[in-house]
């Protein structure tokens, strides 16, 4: 499968991510996943193999294993002149209403690990949750914790006390999606587990579409979630994980000052970080990755 770095369609383009390039489609939206890496909030110039096409074929596992939680996804029907592009398209693509976005991120941490693990060390809080004395890094919580954060359009999201993310979207919406984001990760977790893998934490997003509150954008794929092998699991370390922080380990080791532009990553590096992506889809799903 060849390396896709930039999609090019004749659509409208509605945005582009750090990762996705997302299209007008007549009244909904075509998202197209990208073998773009961002580490350190820094796009690279190099891609990652396989890695569009795990995020989405990981997405719609997830979409279909959640069943009970409405969502955006639509059959994935391309117009004629989309068909000619099947290296771009074909296991890349979703085809999803366009719902409006709401403007906090949904983080539920089992776990203390990343941003949450920096916070706790500081405070022993993390987004205003009060939390036991002494934990470590790596250490589960007594019980899952949803910690909102801001959607920020360039740079880092900032984690915010659940009052905060109350103004933003309200005190309704904020209790229907704190519940649905704590039980989508609870549910998530037990099958991850059966697997022999720990949903450590994950970020979800959501948005308004026909006055319901919907899943939206990718879910619990590497790109949004910490996922570690209950093999290799400890306290008191950052354990091994299927997504990126292979990638954050190798720069945080060569002393990258994470500000543009991203330095050149080493072929096995790279190589290494795709098998990464690739054994956490066929962990998690139970199903072999066609390559």
């Amino acid at each position: 499968m060849e390396v896709i770095m930039q999609t090019s369609l004749p659509l409208k383009q509605f945005s582009k991510g750090k990762v996705r390039d997302t299209y007008e489609l007549g009244e909904n939206l075509l998202m197209v996943a990208t073998d773009r890496l961002s580490a350190f909030d820094v796009v690279f110039s190099q891609g990652i193999p396989y890695k569009g096409a795990v995020l989405t074929e990981l997405s719609l596992f997830w979409f279909d294993f959640l069943k009970g939680v409405k969502n955006h996804l639509l059959p994935l029907k391309l117009p004629p002149e989309l068909r000619n592009r099947p290296e771009q398209l074909e296991r890349r693509a979703m085809r999803v209403v366009r719902a409006k976005p709401l403007p906090i991120e949904c983080v539920v941490r089992g776990y203390i690990a990343g941003s949450g693990w920096k916070d706790y060390q500081k405070t022993g809080m993390i987004c205003g949750h009060e939390l036991p004395a002494g934990l470590k890094q790596a250490a589960k919580l007594p019980e899952p914790i949803f910690t909102p954060s801001t959607k920020a359009t360039s740079g880092h999201d900032e984690n915010i006390t659940k009052e905060d993310a109350a103004k933003l979207v309200g005190a309704d919406v904020f209790d229907e999606i704190e519940e649905k984001t704590i039980s989508i990760y609870e549910k998530a977790a037990h099958h991850a587990a059966i697997r022999g893998i720990i949903l450590a934490d994950t970020k979800l997003e959501f948005g308004t579409y026909e006055d319901e509150i919907i899943l939206i954008d990718e879910v619990l794929t590497p790109d949004s979630s910490r996922y570690w092998p209950v093999v290799s699991y400890s306290e008191g370390i950052s354990p091994p994980s299927f997504d990126k922080q292979f990638v954050r380990d190798y720069l945080e080791s060569v002393g990258w000052d994470k500000k543009p532009p991203a330095p050149k990553l080493p072929a096995e590096i790279i190589a290494k970080t795709s098998e990464k992506y690739i054994e956490g889809y066929e962990r998690v799903s139970g199903q072999k990755f066609a390559r």
